[in-house]
């Protein structure tokens, strides 16, 4: 055992996306994972920015806090999962969660920022469900139905 580390072959063989853009956030790695969930190749999302699949409507709010992390070198989402919506290339919205971390230069400045993501479409789907299903059966009950 060599005790050495493919790291290409680790993120290529990884089940999530791994996602990782710079300062600016342009893309510059794209994994498989990527590729399976967002729809876009490698050649097609490299050198693009995250606007690539970040809702229109969330974009002012992700880039507001992408230039402070940038700027601090500080993220409060260090050890929080978080739930967004993202943008297939086909145009369809999914529901993705995912952790991000932060890499830093020789001089311990920022200079990129790595998303683990994991497609939650069906989860989302499913909770969103239960919950009308929920509320269905609680309205009955307030009005006098049995349930």
């Amino acid at each position: 055992m060599s005790g050495t580390v493919d790291t290409r072959q680790l993120v290529d063989g990884a089940a999530d996306a791994i996602v990782v853009s710079d300062a600016e956030g342009r893309i510059v790695l794209w994994n498989a994972a990527a590729t399976r969930l967002f729809g876009f190749t490698e050649d097609e999302a490299l050198g693009d920015t995250l606007d690539l699949i970040t809702p229109e409507r969330f974009r002012p709010r992700h880039w507001a806090g992408y230039r402070v992390t940038m700027e601090t070198g500080e993220t409060r989402y260090g050890d929080t999962l978080l739930r967004v919506p993202a943008l297939h290339r086909e145009g369809h919205t999914l529901s993705i969660a995912f952790t991000v971390s932060l890499l830093f230069d020789a001089e311990g400045r920022p200079e990129q920022i790595v998303a683990v993501i994991r497609d939650e479409t069906e989860r989302w789907h499913a909770e969103r469900a239960l919950k009308d299903k929920l509320r269905k059966l609680e309205e009955a009950q307030a009005a006098g139905a049995e349930i």
